[in-house]
C-alpha cells in the first residue's frame, strides 16, 4: 500500500479523498519536523518514531569488502508498540474492518504531543506579535503628549514675554508722563512768590496812604 492507496482507504472515514489526503498530509509532516526537532513520538498501541545517533565507526563495502569510514550520522527510528507487536505475530485477531486495530489514546494523554507543540508555538508567535503590537500603539500616544505638552510650555512662556513687555511698555509710559509732570510743579512753585511780592507792593502803597 502507498500514499494514495492509504489515502483512498480513510477517504469514507474522513467524508471525502481532499479531507483524507490533508489528514495523512498533516500527520505525517508533523511525525517527521518533531523527529528531525529530537522529539520522540509515540502512538499507543501503534509505535513510536524517534531520532538515533550514530558515532562515526567503520564498516565494509559488501561488494569489494573493503573497509570504510563512515562518519557520524543520525538515522530515523520506528519501534513497533506491542500491540502492533500481538496483531502482527497472530497472538491477537485483527478486528473487523468498522473496527479501530490500534488502541485508543487513554483521556487526558491527548493534551500533549508533537501537534501541542506546534499549536503553542504558533500560540507564542501570535502573543508576541500582539504584545509587540501594544507596546508600539502606547509607545506613540506617549510621544503625541510630550509634543503637546511642550507646545503648551511654548505658548505659556510666549504669553509670560508678552506680558511682561506690555508691563514694561506701562512702566516706561508712567516714567514718561510723570517726569513731564514733575517740571509744571516747579513752575508753580515759581509764581508763588511774585504773588507774595505783590502783597508786598500793596502793603507798602497802603503806608505811603498813611503817611
Amino acid at each position: 500500500m502507498n500514499k494514495a492507496q492509504l489515502v483512498e482507504a480513510i477517504a469514507d472515514k474522513m467524508g471525502g479523498r481532499q479531507q483524507a489526503a490533508d489528514a495523512v498530509d498533516a500527520v505525517l509532516d508533523a511525525i517527521v519536523r518533531a523527529v528531525v526537532g529530537g522529539e520522540r513520538v509515540s502512538v499507543t498501541g501503534f509505535g513510536s518514531f524517534e531520532k538515533v545517533d550514530r558515532p562515526a565507526r567503520y564498516a565494509r563495502n559488501p561488494q569489494t569488502g573493503e573497509r570504510v569510514r563512515v562518519k557520524k550520522t543520525s538515522v530515523p527510528r520506528f519501534r513497533a508498540g506491542q500491540g502492533f507487536k500481538d496483531l502482527v505475530s497472530g497472538s491477537k485477531k485483527l478486528p473487523r474492518g468498522g473496527e479501530v486495530a490500534v488502541k485508543k489514546a487513554p483521556k487526558g494523554s491527548l493534551t500533549g504531543g508533537a501537534a501541542a507543540t506546534v499549536k503553542k508555538a504558533a500560540a507564542k508567535k501570535t502573543t508576541k506579535a500582539a504584545a509587540a503590537k501594544k507596546t508600539a500603539a502606547k509607545r506613540a500616544p506617549a510621544k503625541k503628549v510630550t509634543a503637546k505638552k511642550t507646545t503648551a510650555k511654548k505658548t505659556t512662556a510666549k504669553k509670560t514675554t508678552a506680558a511682561a513687555k506690555k508691563t514694561a511698555a506701562k512702566q516706561t509710559t508712567a516714567k514718561k508722563t510723570t517726569a513731564k509732570k514733575a517740571p509744571a510743579k516747579k513752575a508753580t512753585a515759581k509764581k508763588a512768590p511774585a504773588k507774595k511780592s505783590s502783597a508786598r507792593k500793596t502793603a507798602a502803597k497802603k503806608s505811603t496812604a498813611r503817611k
